[in-house]
């Protein structure tokens, strides 16, 4: 009975590897192809490029457009997801804890974005912002408010989950009892035991910050160029200098999302470990 449960279980073992790997590949399969054809020199009628250059990664770095264009996005993806994880977590917070049946309304909201195509509520805000005292068309500002609004679905998300991992409302009631003021014990116990989930939601708010398109070509066209503008630019002028910028970018996020796990795996001052289910300690 051993000997034949063996290969059983061999399969049943094989079967999820052989679905990952192919997941896997498929998955990162566009990516080679497009690594490759931004450092072929010759590919035609070959499988794999003939000779190789990195003519077109020095083509894009040392133009002065595309570096602007790193600057400008990192600039409104600094301030967009720093604003909206300032304004976000306090609330999130507040309702999930002290107003419940608040974070209904909330939680609509959230949700609102996905409820409009991007064009449809790119039109909309072009009329709404484009009159006033204070146009805010074709400036930056319309793009953090813009995707402030955009990001807000990632964030909720990610806090409220924490906010549930580490059942906060029992973490506000010992602190309290204990003397702490509400502003003490949630900057220096709540924000601490969730701060993974956080770090969580500010890489996929930049991450899509990072790669959004459609609102920054409709609402700030080419007076404000972001990374994604340079790319369509790019694609119009040459393939393989658009592939160079397409690398680039998931370099980037790549690298921005290593430094983000790592940070993430660091206790900030005030963590709580939480026990394990078998009743020991992480």
């Amino acid at each position: 009975m051993r000997r034949s449960s063996q290969p059983v279980a061999r399969r049943k073992e094989a079967g999820p590897t052989i679905i990952i790997s192919v997941l896997l590949l498929y998955l990162f399969l566009p990516i080679v192809a497009t690594l490759l054809f931004s450092i072929a020199k010759d590919w035609q009628s070959s499988i794999l490029p003939t000779s190789y250059t990195l003519s077109w990664y020095g083509h894009i770095f040392s133009d002065p457009r595309f570096l602007f264009a790193v600057l400008r996005t990192l600039l409104v993806g600094v301030l967009t997801v720093s604003l909206g994880m300032t304004v976000m977590v306090p609330v999130i917070f507040v309702l999930a804890i002290y107003f419940p049946k608040w974070e209904k309304l909330l939680q609509i909201s959230v949700l609102l974005p996905f409820a409009f195509p991007p064009v449809v509520a790119a039109i909309g805000l072009i009329k709404l912002y484009s009159g006033g005292p204070v146009p805010l068309t074709g400036t930056i500002w319309i793009l953090i408010a813009v995707y402030f609004i955009l990001i807000q679905p990632f964030i909720y998300q990610s806090v409220r989950s924490s906010l549930r991992t580490i059942h906060a409302k029992d973490l506000m009631e010992a602190a309290e009892v204990l003397g702490s003021g509400k502003v003490n014990a949630f900057l220096r116990i709540i924000l601490p035991n969730i701060w993974s989930g956080t770090l969580v939601a500010c890489l996929l708010s930049f991450s899509m910050v990072f790669g959004e398109f459609v609102m920054g070509r409709m609402l700030v066209g080419g007076e404000f160029e972001t990374v994604q503008q340079y790319l369509y630019n790019a694609m119009k002028v040459s393939g393989p200098s658009a592939s160079a910028v397409v690398v680039t970018y998931f370099l980037f996020i790549f690298l921005i999302s290593g430094i983000v796990l790592k940070l993430g795996k660091r206790k900030p001052k005030g963590y709580l470990a939480h026990p394990k289910p078998g009743g020991e300690d992480q």
